[in-house]
């Protein structure tokens, strides 16, 4: 187990006597996809946003755990520190500055990898840069057009390489292929059987449930805040998460 949140207790941000998340507990393995399923509202993207450096929510508490011992994830560039990334379900709005360029928002995430502690290499930003554009097939005129005027998918894998240059262990995808087309899909779904062969852990937040049954190992399913069930590979059916859910 690379890692694990144990006891994990959330409320909401302004009604502080609401509980988002209840007692969850949930691990991922070293080269694992784990999967989070559950309907809008189960709490899932809160779950996310409160491990990624507590970006959401109020009187956290439990623990999480990376290689056996305990982090502390206060604030997001700690969560990165520690090796962990968030693509963000609303990349318009977190993911990336759509004014800026493909370039920038590469790097955004870890300009302390192209720097000497004084000046950013700018030439070394730029090939990093057109490393992921060729890499992931980011169609765009360049590494200089703005973000905001790619598609939908073009812009996802825009975000997946700021995030994989950030070179974490474990990558949390929220909604990971929402608004994109099929063939952007396919290609993402490659990105991430290439990151989990290189032995990194992957998981995974998505309403869709082929697209969960097709990459993941494991499935979480979350309820109203907490874990309703646990399915391996071959329990896993569309059937067996609703009847979680329907069950909790």
């Amino acid at each position: 187990v690379v890692f694990e949140i144990k006891n994990w207790e959330v409320y909401h941000p302004l009604y502080e006597d609401r509980k988002i998340i209840n007692n969850v507990n949930i691990n991922v393995k070293k080269g694992e996809v784990v999967g989070i399923a559950g309907l809008m509202g189960a709490g899932r993207t809160e779950l996310a946003m409160s491990v990624f450096g507590k970006s959401y929510g109020k009187k956290i508490s439990g623990k999480t755990i990376k290689d056996n011992k305990e982090v502390y994830l206060n604030s997001v560039s700690k969560a990165i520190e520690y090796g962990l990334a968030y693509v963000t379900e609303d990349r318009k709005n977190y993911g990336l500055v759509l004014i800026d360029d493909i370039k920038n928002n590469v790097l955004m995430a870890s300009l302390d990898k192209i720097s000497n502690g004084q000046r950013v290499n700018e030439n070394k930003g730029i090939l990093v840069a057109k490393e992921y554009r060729e890499k992931f097939n980011i169609k765009s005129s360049s590494i200089l057009q703005k973000t905001g005027d790619l598609s939908g998918g073009n812009q996802q894998k825009v975000v997946l390489s700021k995030w994989i240059f950030s070179d974490p262990d474990i990558l949390i995808l929220d909604e990971p292929t929402r608004g994109v087309d099929v063939g952007a899909k396919y290609e993402i779904y490659t990105i991430i059987n290439e990151l989990v062969n290189e032995g990194k852990s992957i998981i995974m937040i998505s309403s869709e449930l082929p697209e969960l049954l097709g990459m993941c190992d494991r499935i979480y399913v979350m309820n109203e805040g907490e874990i309703a069930g646990e399915l391996t590979k071959d329990e896993a059916t569309s059937e067996s998460i609703m009847k979680c859910i329907m069950l909790h």
